[in-house]
């Protein structure tokens, strides 16, 4: 979920609750992100019988041995609540696999979600093993360029993004405990737990490079969220970091509510996108023009006020809008 943010090179901002937490996503998730770097969905146009031109569905931009075969296969991390995760059966769900339905309604398919670590996902498209990656996934120009954001050097081909949603990074602590941390400059010298290749991770490396007096900020990095806020949870670290939708859920349900609290202000509000590998044009304009129908006809506004984060709802689909 990023964002779950570098959610940047190989992503989860996977810089990014359920209706319990609608107020606080409400007050406190902006919706921002660069959008006037990006274009809005491209209209295709078909020959009627009379000669008119006419629009073409979202179906129609399909390319054909997707079309074909039924089914997008989509990578995710499914351990990002409430952006994609198991429910108590064992079904994935959460508002990326709920805009997938409404979004496969759209285009005559079905997206299929197939599960792996977030750091490998861009990789797997790549290897064809994935038409797209969904999974709060940040557009960034780093990975729209497959550039690391660490040493800005090029680590593979990038990726274009149907960006769907905004969200910032959030630090939550222990609840009642929160060591005088309000800000990332205060977490120098103490240790933070995030998920490994998502903004929160690049965040705190940038911000442990501005301490000063030898007090840098420890960071511990793992597979996936949960299991960073496991890490905190029993003591192991003092804050963690993670997409503010993630965190408020988090801060909601871990302990009956009891267990963490966010502090300070989000940062880093960009979009989340929709990742497709480059030259795959034709996907590509079909994801935006099938966003784009479900903002439209309402049911992007419906999925989106379900999961109660009304505020990181977008109004159009944008290419490529990250920065």
């Amino acid at each position: 979920m990023t964002a779950r943010t570098t959610r940047r090179t190989t992503a989860k901002s996977r810089i990014a609750a359920v209706g319990a937490i609608a107020v606080a996503g409400t007050m406190l998730l902006t919706a921002c992100g660069d959008q006037t770097k990006s274009n809005s969905s491209d209209s295709a146009s078909a020959k009627t019988s009379d000669g008119a031109s006419a629009a073409a569905s979202p179906a129609d931009l399909l390319p054909a041995d997707i079309k074909s075969k039924g089914v997008i296969k989509v990578g995710s991390d499914i351990a990002y609540p409430p952006v994609e995760f198991k429910d108590g059966s064992g079904k994935t769900v959460g508002i990326d696999p709920d805009l997938a339905a409404a979004l496969g309604k759209e285009l005559g398919v079905e997206f299929q979600f197939e599960n792996g670590t977030f750091d490998t996902l861009v990789t797997g498209l790549r290897a064809k093993r994935y038409d797209v990656a969904m999974s709060a996934m940040t557009d960034t120009k780093d990975r729209q360029e497959g550039i690391d954001p660490e040493t800005k050097k090029k680590v593979g081909e990038g990726v274009d993004f149907v960006d769907y949603f905004t969200a910032g990074v959030s630090i939550y602590t222990k609840k009642g405990d929160d060591q005088g941390i309000k800000t990332w400059a205060d977490l120098c010298g103490k240790k933070i737990a995030v998920q490994r290749n998502t903004v929160s991770n690049d965040l705190a490396k940038a911000e442990s490079k501005k301490c000063t007096g030898g007090k840098k900020i420890a960071i511990e990095s793992y597979d996936n969220d949960l299991q960073a806020q496991t890490r905190l949870r029993s003591g192991g670290a003092d804050a963690g970091s993670s997409d503010f939708p993630v965190a408020a859920y988090a801060v909601k349900t871990s302990g009956g509510g009891k267990d963490f609290q966010i502090v300070g202000e989000q940062v880093e509000a960009a979009p989340y996108g929709i990742a497709v590998a480059k030259g795959n044009d034709q996907l590509t304009k079909a994801i935006q023009a099938a966003l784009e129908a479900i903002i439209k006809n309402g049911e992007y506004e419906k999925i989106i006020a379900k999961w109660g984060v009304e505020a990181g709802a977008v109004t159009e689909a944008k290419l490529n809008g990250g920065s």
